[in-house]
């Protein structure tokens, strides 16, 4: 018997319960799958990072951590967590990502605002073709790469940007500093699909919204922190920034009165982008367990040095 702890808020546990049973007995493991267990007799932890268990230490027998959201910053830097830790790469959550960031894309693509703020005027123009339009995504992990592979399948120019070196044809593929201000100087649109690192906080910032070309939209789907948010409302407000679409901020719910609410320019979509599915990831986390108790690496475990 494999003795799996559901450590997550209440209310999700009458979503993940019947898929997690069905995933577990497809992969013909036999589970006892509970909210509650003395520590010492966990072997894994299904986790939610704001779940109220915070102390790892007690869990002396469990394999790994098997984290429900795709984000583990909250959890990554506790200094209780010895054991191995997995962020969720889901293929639900990774195919509503998809959607929703090639949607926005489309909709600055086309203009679509153009014509919501005329409709009462016949102004016809004419959209360049996608493959006059340059979008860059920041962030070439399982989310990025799944929403480049669209954007490029729609006939986008598609550049990206990494930490380190990516070979994914056919986009343009850049890494390093310098890489950052060579993709974002001729970016149309910037789609943000970074991790939330000591490294990419503020990647956004004066400077590197400077390099922009003006008039260029930004698409936030990743993290707030990755954005500097006085620096966009400043760029957003000169015009060096012609739009945004912002679906996660550094406090959630977006607080009433911030900034992003009123502005013209901004969109703001609530955490909407990419939910993990409870179908779908109950089968990565069978698939990690199964994987556990044959010995063979965890899929998509972190890398502490990393952050991610």
């Amino acid at each position: 018997m494999i003795n799996v702890l559901f450590a997550a808020r209440p209310e999700r546990w009458s979503t993940y319960e019947a898929p997690l049973k069905t995933a577990f007995a497809a992969r013909g493991l036999t589970v006892d799958l509970r909210q509650e267990f003395a520590p010492q007799d966990v072997d894994y932890i299904v986790y939610a990072p704001n779940s109220p268990l915070q102390d790892f230490r007690p869990y002396t027998r469990c394999k790994a951590v098997l984290n429900l959201w795709a984000g583990v910053e909250k959890i990554v830097g506790n200094e209780t967590l010895s054991q191995p830790l997995c962020r969720m790469v889901d293929p639900g959550l990774t195919q509503s990502m998809v959607e929703w960031v090639a949607g926005h894309v489309l909709r600055y693509h086309l203009q679509i605002d153009r014509c919501l703020a005329c409709q009462d005027r016949w102004e016809p123009f004419v959209p360049p073709l996608a493959e006059e339009r340059r979008v860059a995504i920041l962030g070439l992990g399982a989310l990025g790469q799944a929403c480049a592979d669209t954007l490029c399948h729609l006939g986008f120019n598609v550049s990206g940007w990494a930490r380190t070196a990516k070979d994914i044809p056919p986009v343009s593929c850049h890494h390093g500093p310098e890489g950052l201000r060579e993709v974002l100087s001729t970016a149309d649109i910037v789609v943000l699909l970074l991790p939330d690192t000591p490294e990419t906080l503020n990647i956004l910032n004066a400077e590197s919204l400077s390099w922009l070309p003006a008039g260029a939209r930004i698409i936030n789907p990743g993290r707030g922190p990755l954005i500097d948010d006085s620096a966009l409302i400043a760029a957003l407000d000169s015009g060096q920034v012609a739009q945004a679409t912002l679906d996660v901020f550094r406090v959630e719910p977006l607080p009433a009165g911030h900034p992003y609410w009123a502005h013209p320019q901004v969109t703001v979509t609530p955490h909407i982008a990419a939910e993990t599915r409870p179908i779908t990831a109950a089968r990565v986390i069978a698939e990690n367990i199964d994987r556990g108790e044959a010995g063979a690496p965890f899929l998509h475990e972190v890398d502490r040095s990393r952050g991610y």
